[in-house]
């Protein structure tokens, strides 16, 4: 009984401090990827706006990620915004994309005391550095705009609202690259 509580207790107190640092804002929880690779990343909405509960998660996609696929989540609505790209690009199995994934929108709703992770699965563009993901929260009461990026050498939360961000850095093969679907 004792060893149950003192985990729960540690358990807890680990929280804490991950929903105390990171819950003030829309965060990406895997912040470091290789650059040029897939990856699958969970946007955590840590509270909703002012008190009210959350009712859509926008993440608008960096114009270098060319495909993108979302996860779709229980109890919630998934809308996919796409536009033209400029020059097809090689896409997933070979074939030419002539679009590309330039938002995604999940609607439903998230009680302001609660937490969740909307998750999107990505190829990354084969630069180095901060990738930003803008992300528009909406709630029944206001909004939070997660877009602001910090200038170059800045910290990330050196600016008021700061966009979830992912750093590319120099890496080995992409593991998900010789996945068959």
């Amino acid at each position: 009984m004792f060893r149950q509580s003192a985990l729960s207790v540690s358990l807890v107190a680990a929280l804490s401090g991950v929903c105390g640092a990171a819950g003030a804002h829309v965060v990406l929880t895997e912040p470091m990827a290789h650059a040029g690779a897939s990856y699958v990343g969970h946007f955590r909405v840590g509270h909703g706006c002012a008190g009210a509960a959350t009712t859509a998660v926008e993440v608008r996609l960096p114009e270098g990620v060319t495909a993108a696929k979302p996860q779709p989540k229980p109890g919630w609505t998934l809308e996919i915004k796409r536009e033209p790209l400029t020059q097809p690009v090689k896409g997933e199995g070979g074939g030419l994309l002539h679009e590309r994934v330039a938002a995604v929108i999940w609607r439903g709703r998230l009680p302001d005391d609660e937490f969740d992770e909307f998750a999107l699965m990505a190829k990354l563009p084969a630069t180095l550095g901060p990738l930003y993901f803008p992300t528009l929260q909406t709630c029944e009461k206001g909004e939070e705009r997660w877009t602001d990026i910090p200038a170059p050498g800045a910290a990330w939360g050196s600016v008021p609202h700061p966009a979830p961000v992912v750093t590319l850095e120099a890496g080995g093969e992409d593991p998900m690259a010789h996945m068959h679907h």
